[in-house]
Formats: C-alpha cells, sequence, structure tokens
C-alpha cells in the first residue's frame, strides 16, 4: 500500500465532503483504540473543525488513559481540534432502572452493551448538530464489510466512513506514519462495550489478521470444504459472522406495495 498517497486520497476527500455539505468540519467519538485515533487524525489534517469526544460509561481505565493521551497528542499537533468529554455512565444507570432486566444474562449484556453504543451516537450527533459537524464513523473494511461488529444504530450511526475500506493491517500501516501513540499500537482491539478490557479476538474467536485472511478467500471463492485445523475453523466463525449480519451491511428492506393495490 502507498500509505502516504492514500493518507493525502482520504484527507482530500475529508475536506472535499464536507465543504461541499457546508459544515465546519467533524465530529468523531475517541474510545482509545486504533480505528478512532487513526480517523481522528486524517479528519484533523483537513484542517477543518475536528472535535474528540470521550463518552465513557464503565470505561475500563486503559481504555480511557489511551483515549486521553491520544487527544493531548492531537491537540498539540493541530489548532483545529478542541474535545469535550461527556460521562454517560449515570444516564446509562438511569436507563437501566427504567427497562426489563429479566432473561438470559448473555442477552441482557448484549442488549445493554448495544444500547452503550446508541447512547454514543446519540451524543456524538448531539455535539454534532451543535457545531455543525458531521459524524465521522471508525470502522474498517473487516469490521463493517467482512464481519459485521458493530452496532446497528450505534457506532454503525453515522455521516461518512473515511477508513471503511481499509483492512485493519492497513488502519495500523497508516497509523505508523500518522505517529498515533505507542499505547495504541500495542493495544488489543477492544469494542469497549463491556465495561472491562475484553479484546474483539475474545468476543469473535478469530484475530484480525485471520478475519482477513478469510475475508480473502471468500473474495477468491473458497469453501470451507478447501480448509482443515484451524484454517477451517477461522473460515466458519468468518462465515457465521458474516451471515448472521447481513442485516447491517444491506439496506433496510422495503416492502413495495404493488401499484394495483394503491
Amino acid at each position: 500500500m502507498q500509505t502516504e498517497k492514500v493518507v493525502e486520497h482520504i484527507v482530500n476527500w475529508l475536506k472535499e465532503y464536507a465543504i461541499n455539505a457546508k459544515v465546519n468540519g467533524f465530529a468523531v467519538g475517541i474510545s482509545g483504540g486504533i480505528d478512532s485515533a487513526v480517523t481522528s487524525t486524517l479528519c484533523a489534517k483537513t484542517g477543518l473543525d475536528v472535535l474528540c469526544i470521550e463518552m465513557p460509561i464503565h470505561q475500563a481505565e486503559s481504555h480511557v488513559s489511551r483515549a486521553q493521551e491520544h487527544i493531548k497528542q492531537l491537540k498539540n499537533h493541530f489548532i483545529n481540534v478542541k474535545d469535550v468529554r461527556t460521562d454517560l455512565t449515570p444516564v446509562f444507570e438511569e436507563f437501566k432502572t427504567e427497562i426489563s432486566l429479566d432473561g438470559e444474562q448473555a442477552i441482557v449484556d448484549m442488549a445493554l452493551a448495544n444500547t452503550r453504543a446508541r447512547l454514543r451516537m446519540t451524543t456524538l450527533y448531539y455535539y454534532a448538530g451543535l457545531k455543525k459537524l458531521l459524524v465521522a464513523g471508525t470502522g474498517n473494511k473487516v469490521e463493517d464489510f467482512g464481519v459485521g461488529f458493530y452496532t446497528k444504530y450505534g457506532d454503525g450511526g453515522v455521516d461518512l466512513s473515511p477508513i471503511a475500506d481499509l483492512l485493519k493491517s492497513e488502519v495500523y500501516e497508516i497509523a505508523s506514519i500518522l505517529n498515533v501513540p505507542e499505547s495504541i499500537m500495542k493495544a488489543a482491539p477492544s469494542d469497549g462495550l463491556f465495561g472491562d478490557a475484553r479484546s474483539d479476538e475474545d468476543q469473535i474467536g478469530a484475530s484480525y489478521p485471520e478475519l482477513e485472511w478469510a475475508m480473502n478467500m471468500v473474495e477468491n471463492n473458497k469453501k470451507e470444504s478447501d480448509f482443515s485445523g484451524r484454517e477451517k475453523e477461522v473460515f466458519k466463525i468468518y462465515s457465521r459472522y458474516n451471515s448472521n449480519n447481513q442485516h447491517k451491511m444491506n439496506p433496510i428492506p422495503i416492502c413495495v406495495v404493488p401499484s394495483n393495490l394503491k
């Protein structure tokens, strides 16, 4: 990958899109992870306003410290970057008092995890509306179009996606020339939706390099029967996530009423 040229291309794309949309810049949720660090830095390089928003909900301390380290570094390098911190923990806890928490614990936990993401989406759009900004998504290609590892109308609710055509490995390549903090470069990828430090690999059952391999195999029309051992297991994991999450990747289905019934 021609990393520097890719960076230039994305920055120009972001700037042109924002100018055509007649907005002031971008709002980016900062999680302490590699994707939000790269996305916010690319947005900052446009020279337009960038608002970095921290939205902790019972967040692991390691996530908080990495997010703050990145924001501090970004503000030291770009005068167009501002930040705000909105602690959504009290909002989340109040929400829990008004809903039923009955049911299988794993299902309840997942529903609450997705609620965290949707509370953050609402917060991002509040500030974006206030400051006349676009919400920049932080999803990469494997997450958005491979395994669908994001929350529908949560972190999937954005105005534009600057790194969604980049594999996770390519995001790391870009991060290396954007001087993303070493602590973020070395941290295990995590969605941070459960209030602990569990990684994406812990949840999915496969690493991003493995998922990239499986994505490439599918694109080359390979089948499960072509593999054995760990490769077969990873291929099955990828295929299962891809199949189950098509509802996130495809347009919302519309019931078209026949003209003769109208």
